[in-house]
């Protein structure tokens, strides 16, 4: 597996990667409203451009508590189903050309990563954790399925 361009963010105080050709967008969000009866990893909902967003919070998703709601709050709009989820993360840095094709794991990498993880990934500077988005999306309750 190759993962070409590579969007780098900060999730749960670790820099990791995502392939770019999953995520729509990077946006900031205000005003995320509560969703009654949601899963505990769905922060409420949002909306862009005319289009209710399903907002994930990637702390929980990984099963790490929840993020604070204060301010703007740095997510990317990730696809899934025709419905467009926004997937919060503390910060996004940089989309970069991955430097080799992406690695298997070779040991696992702890709670909540293990199950969102795709492999290792060289980005020139830095061997990276690769994470798939959907799996974040899907939240902690995939894994015992």
């Amino acid at each position: 597996m190759t993962a070409d361009l590579l969007l780098i963010v900060h999730l749960a105080g670790r820099r990791v990667a995502l392939p770019a050709s999953d995520v729509e967008g990077v946006v900031e969000l205000e005003g995320i409203l509560p969703a009654p009866r949601a899963a505990p990893h769905v922060a409420g909902l949002s909306a862009l451009r005319s289009r209710v967003l399903t907002v994930i919070d990637g702390l929980a998703a990984l099963g790490f508590g929840r993020s604070s709601g204060d301010g703007l709050l740095e997510a990317i709009v990730v696809p899934c189903d025709s419905h467009p989820y926004a997937l919060l993360v503390e910060s996004v840095e940089d989309v970069v050309e991955a430097a080799g094709a992406v690695q298997p794991l070779k040991a696992p990498i702890g709670r909540g990563w293990d199950r969102v993880a795709i492999g290792m990934v060289d980005c020139g500077d830095d061997l990276l954790l690769l994470v798939d988005p959907l799996r974040l999306i899907a939240g902690p309750a995939a894994q015992a399925a």
